[in-house]
């Protein structure tokens, strides 16, 4: 996964999307629609292909203040001026200060990173994996299909942590929430908590099932 820059600060052009909070590693397509958001894309695929991505509120009408960028990969342009592209989480970012609202926000913006896993870190990930582990067979069980865990499943714990939210956690306050921690370890336990209780229920749904069968 690359960095966007190594400098600390630079300018972005930004997208707020409600319900929409993308993650380092992770994938997101979108349909680009609007006048204004098409020329974003033109113009960012005329450059370095980054954009940035922020949770947007519409029942107060504003974004969040840490959002992630996204590198432009596929684009599909329609006949109508409209595209549909595939993009990829990079790094996280906080807004320092927005230097343009139009046609489209720019935002000046600094990079965020996690603070170095220790073993602490890489335990608590171990466990975060084998109890997603868990949690897939036991669904397979009661839905009698073959969810496989994927082969690119994050080892560094980092993106571990990205993965899982982005999959796990359905409230958009939620995965924001895990999306602002700059805490691995705090991240991980989150989820470990999560992925804990959802094999526990899976199991007992398991157990009255095998129940009936006996």
């Amino acid at each position: 996964m690359s960095s966007p820059s190594s400098v600390s600060v630079c300018e972005l052009p930004l997208f707020p999307l409600p319900d929409v909070v993308l993650f380092p590693g992770r994938p997101l397509p979108l349909h680009i629609f609007e006048d204004r958001y098409r020329l974003m894309i033109n113009t960012v695929l005329e450059g370095d292909k980054k954009f940035g991505v922020l949770l947007w509120n519409p029942t107060i009408s504003k974004s969040v203040n840490i959002g992630c960028a996204a590198e432009i990969g596929e684009v599909v342009k329609l006949k109508d001026g409209r595209m549909n592209i595939m993009t990829l989480g990079l790094q996280r970012f906080r807004i320092v200060e927005i230097v343009r609202q139009l046609p489209y926000l720019v935002g000046k913006v600094e990079w965020l990173d996690d603070s170095s896993p220790d073993a602490d870190t890489l335990a608590i990930g171990d466990r975060v994996d084998k109890t997603l582990r868990d949690v897939v067979r036991l669904a397979n069980k009661l839905t009698h299909k073959e969810n496989i865990i994927p082969d690119d499943l994050p080892t560094d714990p980092v993106l571990l942590s990205f993965w899982v939210a982005s999959l796990f956690f359905n409230s958009s306050d939620d995965r924001q929430d895990l999306l602002e921690l700059c805490d691995t370890s705090a991240r991980l336990k989150r989820e470990l908590q999560l992925l804990d209780t959802l094999r526990g229920e899976l199991a007992a749904r398991a157990a009255i099932e095998d129940a009936f069968r006996s």
